[in-house]
């Protein structure tokens, strides 16, 4: 049985990196689904952006626009409570591979300490801190589906080329973050599903740098990309939490 066909009433949702191609493609299928009561759409700029606005314009109060900044902590749990008594549907869409510091190495001559640990504070360590500030609201006996973003060069098992040092690390290490908070939720919230999901390489400002090889029908659009991960996401069930799928629904090796 889905996720959605699990479900005993509309849901509410959070998706943080809600101002991201994939994050905005995620929030807007999820609204045109008559299951979702509610989705919160999280990210540091979230109540300036333009094209989450007009999604609020054309979904009024289904959907709420937070500027939050996870990294500092923030009270989120305080800011939903009044509104979200629990939380069905949570998902981290955000993601780091070339920022101030960080970069996509080639070699081990081009890694930085700063660098590395401007992509673990980012891809690691934010998704963990976004689901231990929104446990409370997770845990009970309700269906409640857990996932973020992680990417196929995270799999140390299916690493052949090497490179990209800081990028495969924190992915990595989030892949283990994601398995500890599965087992710790599940005691928690016995329905509860966490997941990684790799979306394959979509077509956004993380992957633009990165696109010239890529053929073009192994080149997502957000849209597509989002419709592929909310089916895989739909299709897993509290059997398999603490597990990393990519867009296929094809099992990733860790």
């Amino acid at each position: 049985m889905t996720f959605w066909r699990r479900l005993e009433h509309p849901a509410h949702a959070l998706v943080y990196g809600a101002s991201g191609g994939l994050g905005l493609a995620l929030c807007e299928q999820l609204l045109a689904r008559d299951e979702i009561a509610l989705v919160w759409a999280c990210a540091r700029q979230a109540e300036a952006h333009a094209e989450l606005a007009e999604l609020e314009r054309r979904h009024g109060p289904r959907l709420r626009r937070l500027d939050v900044g996870v990294l500092n902590e923030t009270d989120l749990l305080a800011r939903l409570a009044d509104v979200t008594p629990r939380l069905d549907l949570l998902l981290c869409a955000s993601g780091l591979l070339q920022g101030e510091q960080a970069r996509a190495e080639k070699s081990l001559g081009q890694v930085a300490q700063a660098g590395l640990l401007e992509s673990y504070l980012a891809n690691a360590v934010l998704p963990i801190l976004l689901i231990k500030q929104l446990t409370p609201l997770l845990k009970g006996h309700h269906p409640c589906q857990i996932a973020a973003l992680s990417a196929r060069v995270g799999s140390i098992g299916d690493n052949r080329l090497g490179g990209w040092y800081g990028y495969r690390m924190a992915k990595a290490a989030l892949n283990q973050g994601l398995r500890c908070a599965s087992i710790e939720l599940a005691r928690l919230n016995p329905e509860s599903c966490v997941l990684a999901l790799h979306p394959g390489t979509t077509d956004t400002a993380l992957s633009r740098p990165f696109q010239a090889r890529v053929p073009a029908e192994q080149l997502f659009t957000p849209s597509y990309a989002a419709e592929r991960l909310l089916a895989v996401l739909a299709a897993r069930t509290p059997a398999e939490t603490g597990s990393f799928w990519d867009w296929q629904g094809q099992e990733v090796v860790w």
